[in-house]
């Protein structure tokens, strides 16, 4: 392990130029690839608390996290315990076990608005097979997502807004039949009067609503006031199903996820790998007469020969069990609002107009004149080209941001005062060499 206060990637070099013959892109995840900031994409060996090694043997203080899941930090003890014990009983049955039950029951007593939840293998399973539900259940076609947020690799909702606010949406990738995205309508996130005249216009058509209560995936903004309560009584006056994607925010910006935080009570919820402990998984659930209409109990389909797998269920109840400490979260909390406090004094000293977002232990930061960032365009009109040397810049000072303008920062109960110390002094540099 090396104390150089500059990256030298030259194994994850050459993995990348082996990879590119065999993966795609070199990539098993396009972010992967470094596209959104150039240069030599990381291939790391480990992880242990705050911090990740690298296949050169450098380490970084981790604000990734796995995107998100690992928020008690890289191998947790409790954690791998309980991934030991499993591992001596099997991988896997392809049948029930006791340990799904329990972290059933765990979901439900923490997340109220959740009467009754299934497992699946991942995020995106879980939105495809909620909005599934929720159209079955209104025996409606029509889903409104929301212009930013990203709720997996779904055809129907792989979509790009129309030409106005109110259009239907247009496929966002090759492969994504237009017939799929006729469906779909997108909204400006945040935008209640363009939603409000969408209910008006199409309401009785409309299945569903799915949204991030915490947009992630355009870096991190949080909803305006009013905006997650009008879609609520939106969706109560017109008997849509609402449904929350909090694959990202769910145990992630408080206990009882982004809604616990903002009061609002969504129909259905889904849920990501932070149940997993940072393992492949996801669930979807909530009131128990719309959870009711999936097999075998209802007609609407949906089945996984892996769903709760032993492995993912035994490091998801550990983790869960951590979190519910007493002060956990506020530990969390005040430790990010330090770090981005720290920034934005740094950033202000070298004259650089930057600015910072937060809920819990989510974060984002912008390049942008902008005081408060809320809209989707606010995040496009950013300084992407000054962010992309900030990365690198940090990088070199053993820090690893996720490798795009786009998407959020998580803080992990492993990060402590060392690395707040450690991230704060590599931002300063940066900020001067900026």
């Amino acid at each position: 392990m090396t104390d150089s206060t500059h990256y030298e990637p030259k194994r994850s070099a050459e993995l990348f130029e082996e990879a590119q013959r065999y993966i795609p892109g070199g990539v098993n995840s396009p972010v992967r690839a470094f596209r959104g900031v150039g240069g030599t994409p990381l291939f790391f060996s480990g992880g242990q608390g705050a911090y990740l090694l690298d296949e050169d043997s450098n380490r970084y203080v981790d604000y990734v996290g796995a995107w998100g899941p690992l928020i008690l930090g890289h191998c947790h003890p409790a954690v791998i315990s309980a991934l030991q014990t499993q591992l001596s009983k099997g991988l896997g049955y392809g049948a029930s076990t006791a340990a799904e039950v329990e972290i059933a029951k765990t979901i439900c007593k923490l997340v109220p608005s959740i009467e009754k939840v299934r497992l699946v293998t991942s995020g995106t399973e879980a939105t495809m097979s909620a909005i599934r539900l929720a159209r079955g259940f209104t025996r409606r076609d029509k889903v409104v997502k929301f212009e930013g947020c990203y709720h997996g690799h779904v055809d129907g909702l792989l979509v790009k807004a129309g030409s106005g606010a109110l259009t239907l949406g247009e496929p966002d990738s090759l492969g994504v039949p237009r017939s799929y995205t006729d469906q779909t309508f997108v909204l400006p996130y945040n935008d209640i009067d363009a939603m409000k005249q969408l209910f008006a216009d199409h309401g009785g058509e409309i299945a569903c609503i799915i949204v991030e209560p915490v947009a992630g995936n355009m870096n991190l903004v949080p909803p305006v006031p009013g905006f997650l309560e009008t879609m609520r009584e939106l969706c109560t006056q017109y008997e849509s199903v609402l449904i929350f994607d909090e694959v990202m925010t769910g145990f992630r910006t408080a206990l009882g996820g982004a809604q616990s935080v903002y009061g609002v009570t969504p129909d259905l919820t889904t849920l990501g790998k932070v149940i997993g402990g940072g393992l492949p998984v996801g669930a979807f659930g909530g009131r128990a007469d719309i959870m009711n209409c999936i097999a075998p109990l209802g007609p609407v389909y949906q089945a996984g020969t892996l769903a709760g797998s032993p492995l993912a269920v035994a490091a998801g109840q550990a983790m869960l069990n951590e979190i519910q400490k007493p002060g956990f979260y506020e530990g969390l909390t005040q430790r990010t609002s330090q770090m981005l406090e720290g920034l934005q004094q740094r950033a202000d000293a070298a004259g650089i107009a930057f600015t910072t977002n937060q809920v819990g232990g989510m974060f984002g930061c912008f390049f942008t004149e902008e005081k408060a960032v809320t809209r989707f365009e606010q995040v496009m009109a950013c300084n992407v080209e000054r962010f992309k040397r900030y990365f690198h810049l940090m990088l070199d000072n053993n820090v690893y941001l996720a490798p795009s303008a786009f998407e959020a920062g998580f803080v992990s109960a492993a990060h402590g005062d060392d690395e707040i110390r450690l991230t704060l002094d590599a931002a300063e540099k940066a900020f001067a060499a900026l």
